[in-house]
């Protein structure tokens, strides 16, 4: 039997268009053509003429955009629930798994690829947003992205915002599930904080709102990651409060500029700051200013304050003067300019560059880490010479305290709360394909030589940074060998999850390399 199923997965992944494949396909469209008369317009096969541009259009790591990759047997492109309910009873009654996606930006391409027969039902189609400035909440489909989520609310209000990602192109579904971070988070904590209400279809077709969930899965959607539990199809939230002035500054250091000792002096106090204050540190490699055009380490202190730059300047004096800021460091603007400068855009923009979906994205890997106590000199140095050896590495460090400190690690299925002092996103990126080896290689190097400076027992990691190398289920995994991955994401809410998924999806029919297992698996 085991050999059986080991053959068909590889003949599956090789010939997408096999008879098995074809079979597969025949009866699923058969099915869905029974419950719905629009199958062509919403059901995309391999031999589909826009079936490839729209498989490509979300795929935000290039190196799943490769020909050996598996590719689904069909794109189902839902314009309203029933084609969703539609889908996963014609999946689970032929045996297709379902991979959901909204804005592509999985790590590890989980919402888009498989090693079994399967399907993707992408969202693009329901991405709409109704604000409630008057209420000060907002009802959005999961297939809309941030910038979309950011345009909308800017178009109603110059004073209000929502905790969320840099990225503009990031499905708001794959995000708000994870938890999702970004430069409010230390004045309103995650976007699965502020969630109030939500949609999602079950296993069974039904479509559930937070009273008909209940509690428990509503808990679990807020950071333990959707796709574990069914189709998500929109989020209710509260809006937050900004500012109608905001300020930003960014510093780079080199080595020979001291770049060492003050990010020393960043791992003591950008945790500390007042929760109005988001101070991370990005840090890279760039040519060396000295004559023998060598390469140096650049570390960036970038913030964002919810004020004006006249209330900032005595605050960075006194928490943090070795930087030396002066007031024409600072830029002020309005918080959806700050949005817009995150997002790599100028904040003389058009505001339309956040509705802008397609992005091309090379090949990349990441991980992730959480200190609680700074990395001494030593460790720093050893660090600088291991990014040193890359040609395109980045570490984004960002500083935890604030609100995070003040929710509990049970809130919400995401734990990193009180006790990190920030997080630690590593990322390193390349063109060719053939390089993937040499890159991945190092990436787990630099991994290794991190474990002494980072959180243990569990060595803690952030869901919406997937890390397939710190584990994954094996076919129909228990949970007690999904442990080794759960409790790195959730520490001792991986239980509780699993205890959830009992209750919604005891025949883990939503499944995929890294989704919770029933508790009784």
């Amino acid at each position: 039997m085991e050999f059986a199923l080991i053959s068909t997965i590889i003949l599956i992944s090789i010939f997408p268009q096999t008879s098995i494949s074809y079979h597969l396909e025949t009866t699923f469209l058969q099915c869905f053509s029974s419950y719905s008369n629009s199958t062509t317009k919403v059901v995309l096969t391999q031999n589909s003429s826009s079936y490839a541009s729209l498989l490509q259009s979300s795929i935000r790591n290039h190196r799943f955009s490769d020909t050996s990759v598996p590719k689904p047997n069909l794109i189902v492109t839902p314009n309203n629930l029933f084609q969703i309910q539609t889908t996963i009873l014609c999946s689970k009654k032929h045996g297709l798994q379902i991979r959901v996606r909204s804005g592509g930006h999985d790590y590890e391409g989980l919402s888009y690829i498989s090693n079994l027969p399967f399907l993707i039902i992408d969202l693009t189609y329901l991405r709409s947003i109704t604000i409630d400035i008057k209420e000060e909440s907002a009802w959005i489909q999961s297939g809309a992205t941030l910038g979309e989520l950011y345009y909308a609310i800017a178009n109603q209000s110059k004073v209000h915002g929502f905790p969320a990602g840099s990225c503009p192109t990031i499905g708001v579904g794959g995000h708000f599930s994870g938890g999702g971070f970004g430069t409010l988070f230390r004045k309103y904590g995650l976007s699965a904080d502020n969630v109030i209400d939500a949609q999602i279809v079950d296993v069974n077709g039904k479509i559930l709102d937070r009273k008909l969930m209940g509690e428990n899965l509503f808990w679990a959607i807020r950071g333990g990651g959707g796709s574990s539990f069914g189709v998500i199809t929109a989020w209710k939230i509260n809006l937050v409060h900004v500012p109608s002035t905001v300020t930003i500054f960014s510093i780079p250091k080199s080595l020979d500029q001291n770049a060492t000792t003050l990010f020393m002096k960043w791992q003591s106090i950008a945790e500390k700051l007042p929760n109005e204050l988001f101070l991370h540190s990005v840090i890279g490699v760039g040519a060396s200013s000295s004559s023998d055009g060598g390469k140096t380490v650049l570390v960036s202190f970038t913030g964002l304050y919810l004020g004006k730059a006249e209330n900032l300047l005595p605050l960075m004096e006194n928490s943090f003067s070795e930087l030396g800021l002066k007031n024409d460091n600072f830029t002020e603007m309005s918080w959806i300019q700050s949005v817009l400068y995150f997002g790599g855009y100028s904040i003389n923009d058009s505001l339309e560059v956040l509705l802008q979906r397609n992005q091309t994205s090379p090949s990349f890997k990441a991980k992730s880490d959480f200190v609680k106590e700074p990395i001494d000199i030593s460790g720093l140095e050893g660090l600088w010479n291991m990014l040193l050896e890359e040609k395109a590495p980045t570490l984004i460090m960002t500083p935890y305290g604030g609100r995070m400190s003040e929710i509990s690690e049970s809130e919400t299925p995401f734990p990193h709360r009180n006790g990190n002092i920030y997080d630690i996103q590593y990322l390193v990126s390349w063109d060719s394909n053939e390089e993937t080896s040499k890159h991945i290689d190092w990436m787990r190097r630099l991994y290794a030589y991190m474990t002494p400076y980072v959180t243990k027992s569990p060595r803690a990691a952030y869901l919406n940074y997937r890390d397939l190398d710190i584990g994954m289920n094996i076919g129909n995994a228990s949970y007690v060998e999904a442990k080794s991955w759960g409790m790195k994401y959730f520490k001792s809410n991986f239980e509780r999850l699993a205890q959830v998924k009992d209750e919604v999806d005891p025949s883990n029919f939503f499944r995929h390399e890294q989704s919770i297992p029933p508790f009784s698996y």
